[in-house]
């Protein structure tokens, strides 16, 4: 991701207001999908309508529809043969929040936008950026269908391949946009060794290959099963048999429960490690008071995210301590982007500010 040069102008303050409004919401709406996995919900509505689906059954007649539809599905045969229309009613309301509120981000998205690009507000730059944004958006919604459709037929849940790939978009959007945030502000640039934005970078890579196993963790339903710590099927460490007796090899990754939930535990040793070092690579070097309080936040709330995985593992997923542990992981994602942004950010020289003149408007 490259800078955004200071000679495109100014940003605007309501820009900047625009983007954080955007970041919160998708942050809200990882939340609202988490909840809705946890409590079996994804796939209580069976059909995409992208606009008559805003709105929600309003008679007895159109709930007993929807109730129809659900029936036909393998999860409600499988698992919830005998529910009630008000049991469904429940389901329902939280997928149907889900999905509304990913049409409340895409015209939050989209009508702020429009207007800024007819006003003449948006360098060349930056403009480029927030239409691929846009892209990925408007793909994030045609992935969440093909997520849920993976449900409909054969299985009684999403496949774990989708929903990870529905969560892992939705974030790569969620630090795309904070970026760019980051890059509108006029803040100085620490300098910093080639070693400390190395281990930064290597620490937001890891953050996302760690929340993408939990994903599959969460789509395997691995989190209750093994729920001991620090020993998983009777060891630290399984035996290779228990955890590659899938062929090929490397399905294992993917597919088993042990395999699954045994890298996701790794990879939050690896980088709770990687970020301790990482902090004291900063204070050694003298990195700056900007980088050392950035890098030894990292730690803090990785700390923190460890300690609710463990216990929500420990306690077989309750949901309030799933939800919780979930909400860490995006502030640790957000602090990852914080720090890597803040270490190679490219020092921009100080450049005539022209101003930029809405359409319409004389010079």
């Amino acid at each position: 991701m490259t800078g955004i040069s200071r000679s495109e102008g100014p940003p605007n303050r309501a820009v900047r207001w625009w983007l954080f409004a955007v970041a919160a919401l998708i942050a809200i709406m990882v939340l609202v999908g988490g909840a809705t996995r946890l409590t079996e919900s994804g796939l209580s509505i069976v059909e995409w309508k992208p606009v008559t689906g805003t709105l929600p059954p309003l008679t007895d007649a159109q709930w007993a529809q929807a109730f129809e539809g659900y029936k036909t599905i393998p999860q409600y045969r499988e698992l919830n043969a005998g529910m009630t229309l008000a049991e469904f009613k429940t389901i329902f309301w939280w997928e149907w929040s889900h999905r509304l509120l990913g049409r409340v981000i895409g015209a939050v998205y989209l009508l702020p936008f429009l207007f800024f690009l007819w006003r003449g507000m948006l360098g060349p730059e930056l403009k480029r950026r927030l239409w691929v944004i846009f892209g990925l958006g408007a793909l994030q919604g045609a992935v969440g269908w093909w997520m849920v459709a993976s449900g409909l037929t054969q299985r009684v849940e999403v496949s774990q391949y989708r929903l990870a790939t529905h969560l892992m978009l939705a974030l790569v959007i969620f630090a795309a946009i904070v970026w760019t945030l980051l890059r509108l502000a006029d803040r100085p640039r620490p300098a910093a060794s080639s070693r400390l934005k190395i281990t930064g970078l290597a620490l937001l890579a890891l953050t996302f290959v760690q929340i993408y196993f939990g994903a599959l963790v969460a789509g395997l339903r691995a989190g209750r099963v093994y729920n001991t710590w620090p020993q998983i099927d009777g060891a630290f460490i399984p035996s290779a048999a228990r955890l590659f007796f899938e062929d090929p090899w490397w399905r294992n990754l993917f597919d088993n429960t042990l395999t699954v939930q045994f890298e996701h535990r790794m990879t939050a040793y690896a980088l709770l490690a990687l970020a301790v070092l990482h902090a004291i690579d900063a204070v050694a070097s003298r990195a700056g008071t900007a980088v050392v309080r950035g890098a030894w936040w990292l730690v803090a709330a990785i700390v923190v995210q460890a300690v609710l995985g463990i216990l929500t593992l420990l306690h077989q997923v309750p949901i309030d301590l799933a939800l919780a542990h979930q909400a860490v992981a995006m502030v640790v994602l957000t602090l990852a982007i914080f720090q890597t942004e803040r270490l190679v950010a490219r020092r921009t020289e100080p450049g005539p500010e022209r101003l930029v003149q809405p359409v319409g408007q004389p010079g």
